[in-house]
């Protein structure tokens, strides 16, 4: 006779095994041509749950972000174009992340220290992930980011999910406002100064 306490060991062992399978597919991959494929283009910082003191406290004054990615994969880096709305004002920076591939990470240069991402690929290919430091209970912390200012609930459930396998709580998420961007206008500007450049350098030099 089995006991009853038994039986709900028993029966939580699958609930346990697919927990255990979706923790499993928290962990960086290698980075590949796919990979940096995958995560080119515009992206809007959504939300994030950071124990690291320093990384915390830069995250609280951030009202909204979004950036452009552009991958150099023959000399394995990343081109950022960072738009950020902090205190009501729109601050631009660019600057290059390198790209690690065999442990999966992208690291950057800030206030003299070198900082490590690990890139995590969720299911929804308009989403991802950055965590951080996910061995060290006390400084790691977990970035979710999205192809739209705007995420669904499917895709908020798969980042609360990773919270969960990082023991990160819910009540530790900080969440951007992409209604306070002030940083469109900037862009903008921006996109048309490209354009012309382009249009000039088409001109025949005959013509010209």
């Amino acid at each position: 006779m089995v006991l009853p306490w038994a039986l709900a060991v028993l029966s939580l062992l699958p609930l346990l095994d697919a927990q255990d399978i979706a923790c499993a597919n928290l962990k960086a991959a290698p980075i590949t041509n796919d990979t940096l494929e995958r995560i080119s283009g515009k992206w809007f910082y959504i939300a994030s749950a950071l124990r690291n003191p320093q990384y915390k406290e830069s995250s609280r004054e951030i009202q909204a972000t979004f950036f452009h990615v552009t991958p150099n994969m023959t000399e394995d880096v990343i081109l950022i174009k960072e738009y950020q709305t902090i205190r009501g004002q729109c601050i631009y920076n660019s600057s290059y992340l390198k790209v690690h591939r065999e442990n999966g990470t992208l690291s950057r240069y800030e206030w003299g220290i070198e900082h490590f991402a690990h890139l995590l690929l969720t299911k929804d290919p308009k989403t991802y992930m950055f965590s951080f430091f996910p061995e060290d209970e006390l400084n790691r912390g977990l970035v979710f980011y999205a192809n739209k200012p705007e995420v669904s609930e499917e895709q908020l459930r798969e980042f609360y999910d990773a919270l969960k396998c990082m023991d990160l709580q819910e009540t530790e998420i900080l969440y951007s406002d992409g209604k306070k961007d002030l940083c469109g206008p900037l862009e903008k500007q921006h996109e048309e100064a490209i354009k012309k450049r382009k249009k000039g350098s088409s001109v025949d030099p005959v013509l010209a």
